[in-house]
Protein backbone atom coordinates (compact mmCIF):
# COMPACT_ATOMS: atom_id res chain seq x y z
CA UNK A 1 0.00 0.00 0.00
CA UNK A 2 1.35 3.43 -1.00
CA UNK A 3 1.75 5.97 1.79
CA UNK A 4 0.50 9.51 1.04
CA UNK A 5 1.27 12.76 2.88
CA UNK A 6 -0.77 15.94 2.31
CA UNK A 7 0.48 19.54 2.53
CA UNK A 8 -2.43 21.96 2.05
CA UNK A 9 -3.34 25.03 4.08
CA UNK A 10 -7.12 24.68 3.62
CA UNK A 11 -8.43 22.18 6.15
CA UNK A 12 -11.51 21.32 4.09
CA UNK A 13 -9.38 20.42 1.06
CA UNK A 14 -7.08 18.30 3.24
CA UNK A 15 -10.06 16.53 4.77
CA UNK A 16 -11.63 15.87 1.35
CA UNK A 17 -8.44 14.48 -0.13
CA UNK A 18 -7.82 12.38 2.95
CA UNK A 19 -11.28 10.81 2.74
CA UNK A 20 -10.92 10.11 -0.98
CA UNK A 21 -7.45 8.60 -0.70
CA UNK A 22 -8.31 6.50 2.35
CA UNK A 23 -11.34 5.10 0.52
CA UNK A 24 -9.03 3.31 -1.94
CA UNK A 25 -7.44 -0.10 -1.49
CA UNK A 26 -3.92 0.83 -2.61
CA UNK A 27 -3.31 4.18 -0.91
CA UNK A 28 -3.56 5.64 2.58
CA UNK A 29 -2.82 9.05 4.11
CA UNK A 30 -0.14 8.83 6.80
CA UNK A 31 -0.10 12.54 7.63
CA UNK A 32 -1.62 15.89 6.68
CA UNK A 33 -0.16 19.34 7.35
CA UNK A 34 -0.98 22.96 6.61
CA UNK A 35 2.58 24.05 5.75
CA UNK A 36 5.98 22.85 4.55
CA UNK A 37 7.51 23.96 7.85
CA UNK A 38 5.31 21.48 9.73
CA UNK A 39 5.48 18.68 7.16
CA UNK A 40 9.15 18.46 6.18
CA UNK A 41 10.47 17.59 9.68
CA UNK A 42 8.00 14.68 9.76
CA UNK A 43 8.91 13.14 6.40
CA UNK A 44 11.56 10.77 7.72
CA UNK A 45 9.30 9.51 10.50
CA UNK A 46 6.17 9.10 8.35
CA UNK A 47 8.07 7.81 5.29
CA UNK A 48 5.51 8.68 2.58
CA UNK A 49 5.85 7.36 -0.96
CA UNK A 50 3.96 10.33 -2.38
CA UNK A 51 3.45 13.93 -1.22
CA UNK A 52 0.38 15.85 -2.41
CA UNK A 53 1.07 19.55 -1.90
CA UNK A 54 -0.31 22.96 -2.72
CA UNK A 55 1.93 25.57 -4.37
CA UNK A 56 0.54 28.69 -2.69
CA UNK A 57 1.24 27.93 0.94
CA UNK A 58 1.70 30.24 3.93
CA UNK A 59 5.32 30.71 4.93
CA UNK A 60 7.54 28.59 2.70
CA UNK A 61 5.95 28.35 -0.75
CA UNK A 62 5.40 25.07 -2.52
CA UNK A 63 8.20 25.56 -5.05
CA UNK A 64 10.84 25.92 -2.32
CA UNK A 65 9.23 23.06 -0.43
CA UNK A 66 9.51 20.79 -3.46
CA UNK A 67 13.20 21.61 -3.87
CA UNK A 68 13.93 20.78 -0.23
CA UNK A 69 11.95 17.54 -0.29
CA UNK A 70 13.57 16.41 -3.54
CA UNK A 71 17.03 17.16 -2.15
CA UNK A 72 16.51 15.41 1.20
CA UNK A 73 14.18 12.63 0.03
CA UNK A 74 14.70 12.04 -3.72
CA UNK A 75 12.72 8.81 -3.55
CA UNK A 76 9.48 10.66 -2.66
CA UNK A 77 7.20 11.48 -5.61
CA UNK A 78 5.47 14.87 -5.43
CA UNK A 79 2.12 15.76 -6.97
CA UNK A 80 1.12 19.42 -6.96
CA UNK A 81 -2.41 20.57 -6.08
CA UNK A 82 -3.22 23.72 -8.06
CA UNK A 83 -6.14 26.04 -8.75
CA UNK A 84 -5.07 26.79 -12.33
CA UNK A 85 -3.27 24.14 -14.37
CA UNK A 86 -2.03 26.74 -16.85
CA UNK A 87 -0.24 28.69 -14.13
CA UNK A 88 3.49 29.30 -14.47
CA UNK A 89 3.75 27.99 -10.92
CA UNK A 90 2.78 24.52 -12.16
CA UNK A 91 5.58 24.64 -14.71
CA UNK A 92 8.03 25.85 -12.05
CA UNK A 93 6.90 23.10 -9.69
CA UNK A 94 7.51 20.43 -12.32
CA UNK A 95 10.92 21.87 -13.11
CA UNK A 96 11.69 21.87 -9.37
CA UNK A 97 11.00 18.15 -9.16
CA UNK A 98 7.25 17.51 -8.95
CA UNK A 99 6.18 14.57 -11.12
CA UNK A 100 2.68 15.80 -11.92
CA UNK A 101 -0.30 17.83 -10.76
CA UNK A 102 -4.05 17.81 -10.23
CA UNK A 103 -6.46 20.72 -9.88
CA UNK A 104 -8.32 21.54 -6.68
CA UNK A 105 -11.60 21.04 -8.49
CA UNK A 106 -10.67 17.50 -9.49
CA UNK A 107 -13.34 14.99 -8.56
CA UNK A 108 -12.77 11.76 -6.69
CA UNK A 109 -12.18 9.76 -9.86
CA UNK A 110 -9.55 12.20 -11.18
CA UNK A 111 -7.64 12.07 -7.89
CA UNK A 112 -7.67 8.28 -7.85
CA UNK A 113 -6.68 8.16 -11.53
CA UNK A 114 -3.71 10.46 -10.81
CA UNK A 115 -2.54 8.12 -8.05
CA UNK A 116 -3.00 5.01 -10.18
CA UNK A 117 -1.19 6.67 -13.07
CA UNK A 118 1.72 7.54 -10.78
CA UNK A 119 1.72 4.00 -9.41
CA UNK A 120 2.18 2.71 -12.96
CA UNK A 121 5.12 5.03 -13.58
CA UNK A 122 3.16 7.78 -15.33
CA UNK A 123 2.94 11.50 -14.65
CA UNK A 124 -0.46 13.19 -14.28
CA UNK A 125 -0.29 16.39 -16.37
CA UNK A 126 -1.68 17.93 -19.55
CA UNK A 127 0.05 17.54 -22.92
CA UNK A 128 0.70 21.30 -23.01
CA UNK A 129 2.47 21.34 -19.65
CA UNK A 130 4.43 18.19 -20.49
CA UNK A 131 5.66 19.83 -23.70
CA UNK A 132 6.72 22.95 -21.77
CA UNK A 133 8.75 20.83 -19.35
CA UNK A 134 10.47 18.90 -22.14
CA UNK A 135 11.31 22.12 -24.02
CA UNK A 136 12.71 23.69 -20.86
CA UNK A 137 14.88 20.61 -20.27
CA UNK A 138 16.17 20.77 -23.83
CA UNK A 139 16.90 24.49 -23.61
CA UNK A 140 18.94 23.95 -20.45
CA UNK A 141 20.91 21.30 -22.32
CA UNK A 142 22.04 24.03 -24.74
CA UNK A 143 24.36 25.20 -21.98
CA UNK A 144 26.16 21.85 -22.12
CA UNK A 145 27.22 22.32 -25.74
CA UNK A 146 30.88 23.06 -26.39
CA UNK A 147 31.95 26.33 -28.00
CA UNK A 148 32.48 24.59 -31.34
CA UNK A 149 29.10 22.83 -31.11
CA UNK A 150 27.48 26.20 -30.47
CA UNK A 151 29.19 27.62 -33.55
CA UNK A 152 27.93 24.72 -35.65
CA UNK A 153 24.42 25.05 -34.21
CA UNK A 154 24.29 28.80 -34.89
CA UNK A 155 25.31 28.30 -38.51
CA UNK A 156 22.88 25.38 -38.84
CA UNK A 157 19.98 27.61 -37.74
CA UNK A 158 20.94 30.07 -40.47
CA UNK A 159 20.15 27.41 -43.05
CA UNK A 160 23.73 26.60 -43.99
CA UNK A 161 24.66 23.17 -45.33
CA UNK A 162 27.23 20.91 -43.67
CA UNK A 163 29.69 21.70 -46.47
CA UNK A 164 29.19 25.44 -46.06
CA UNK A 165 29.60 25.21 -42.27
CA UNK A 166 32.77 23.16 -42.79
CA UNK A 167 34.18 25.87 -45.04
CA UNK A 168 33.31 28.62 -42.57
CA UNK A 169 34.98 26.77 -39.70
CA UNK A 170 37.80 25.34 -41.82
CA UNK A 171 37.02 21.71 -40.96
CA UNK A 172 35.82 18.69 -42.92
CA UNK A 173 32.20 17.75 -43.56
CA UNK A 174 32.71 14.58 -41.50
CA UNK A 175 33.81 16.70 -38.54
CA UNK A 176 30.66 18.80 -38.88
CA UNK A 177 28.55 15.62 -39.00
CA UNK A 178 30.21 14.46 -35.78
CA UNK A 179 29.43 17.79 -34.10
CA UNK A 180 25.81 17.63 -35.26
CA UNK A 181 25.45 14.07 -33.99
CA UNK A 182 26.81 15.17 -30.59
CA UNK A 183 24.36 18.09 -30.53
CA UNK A 184 21.45 15.74 -31.25
CA UNK A 185 22.53 13.41 -28.43
CA UNK A 186 22.94 16.21 -25.89
CA UNK A 187 19.58 17.75 -26.74
CA UNK A 188 17.81 14.38 -27.04
CA UNK A 189 16.46 15.11 -30.52
CA UNK A 190 16.57 13.31 -33.87
CA UNK A 191 16.11 16.03 -36.49
CA UNK A 192 17.43 19.42 -37.57
CA UNK A 193 13.95 20.96 -37.25
CA UNK A 194 13.82 20.00 -33.56
CA UNK A 195 17.25 21.50 -32.95
CA UNK A 196 16.31 24.76 -34.66
CA UNK A 197 13.07 24.98 -32.66
CA UNK A 198 14.93 24.54 -29.37
CA UNK A 199 17.51 27.15 -30.40
CA UNK A 200 14.86 29.66 -31.47
CA UNK A 201 12.77 29.14 -28.31
CA UNK A 202 15.81 29.70 -26.12
CA UNK A 203 16.80 32.88 -27.94
CA UNK A 204 13.30 34.40 -27.73
CA UNK A 205 13.63 34.72 -23.95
Amino acid sequence: MKRILLIEDYELVRKTYKEIINSTENFKVVGDFESCELAIPKLEELAPDVVFMDINLPGMNGIDGIKIIRKQFPEIAIIVITVNEESNYVFEALCAGAVGYITKVSGKQKIIEALEQLNLGGAPMSVKIARMVVESFQEKKLNELSDRENEVLTLLTKGKSYASIGEDLNVSVNTIKTHVRNIYEKLHVTSKNEVIKIYNNAHKK
